[in-house]
């Protein structure tokens, strides 16, 4: 016999329209939609609020961190970084772009245009093409404003778990355990992580178009993802726990969408392929 068979009908179905509940709020939608997919967003933060928290935060982070002196690097972001800025549609942000001296495999874009790229990831880039694919990835973030989105899940996923400890109030403790323990489950792995995959697929696709549009060549975007892989060695969990999907499902999602980025690349003013390769 299980824990949670040994408690009422009536407490068990109180469990079950809560995950429901969770799972069902967490999934509505708001006003806004995204741009090129147009998903609908919940989004409760205002916009220019956001740009401000990403100002901040980006300048709190150079502060601490050390920023690299590797020319080759700093002039390739920056050449990439304002060839996807003018496709992005965004000219009321102010685009900054630095590199991190960092071994760290990672990038990031905060609202409001801010961009930085550790020097760690830039060796599996290996030309201009495949730090687009990085760079129009993180900037398709900010653009898609999924920062502020994963703020207004949060918030809501606060509220509804305080409002199931107070609809169990008169439960006993074990009882209220089991619940809240239900909801917790339901909610991090029904919903937020599938919900944060769902957003990096969507940032793939957004940035797919970009780096099209920006004029790199976007079959290096499936090639970059495979590359990314085979610098893991294997070493990831598996992905209904992960934050991401999987790197080899990212590379087939992007084969997919080649016919119609390919389009964009056709009319980019200027197509410049793979770019510039580092040096090794």
């Amino acid at each position: 016999m299980t824990f949670l068979s040994r408690f009422s009908r009536r407490s068990q179905m109180t469990a079950a329209i809560v995950v429901l509940a969770a799972v069902g709020l967490a999934g509505w939608t708001g006003c806004h939609s995204t741009p090129v997919t147009g998903r609908r967003q919940l989004l409760v933060v205002p916009e220019k609020q956001e740009v401000a928290m990403g100002v901040s935060a980006y300048d709190e982070i150079l502060a601490k961190e050390k920023l690299s002196t590797n020319q080759q690097y700093i002039d390739m972001v920056n050449r990439v970084g304002q060839r996807i800025a003018a496709v992005a549609d965004r000219p009321d942000y102010d685009w900054e772009f630095n590199v991190i001296a960092s071994e760290q495999q990672n990038a990031f874009a905060l609202p409001g245009g801010k961009v930085a790229i550790h020097e760690g990831i830039l060796p599996i880039c290996q030309n201009e093409a495949g730090l687009a694919v990085v760079m129009s990835h993180e900037i398709a973030h900010a653009l898609a404003r999924h920062g502020g989105e994963r703020m207004s899940h949060a918030a809501l996923q606060n509220g509804l778990q305080k409002g199931v400890q107070f609809a169990t109030r008169q439960r006993s403790k074990s009882e209220q355990k089991v619940i809240l323990s239900a909801y917790g489950v339901a909610s991090q792995y029904g919903v937020m992580l599938p919900y944060s995959r769902k957003q990096e697929s969507e940032a793939d696709h957004i940035g797919l178009l970009l780096m099209a549009k920006a004029g790199y060549e976007p079959e290096e975007a499936p090639r970059f993802w495979e590359r990314f892989a085979g610098a893991k060695g294997g070493d990831s969990p598996a992905e209904f726990l992960s934050t991401h999907p999987a790197d080899q499902r990212r590379a087939d999602d992007l084969r997919a969408l080649l016919p119609k980025a390919m389009q964009e690349y056709s009319k980019a003013d200027t197509r410049h392929g793979i770019g510039e390769y580092l040096a090794r």
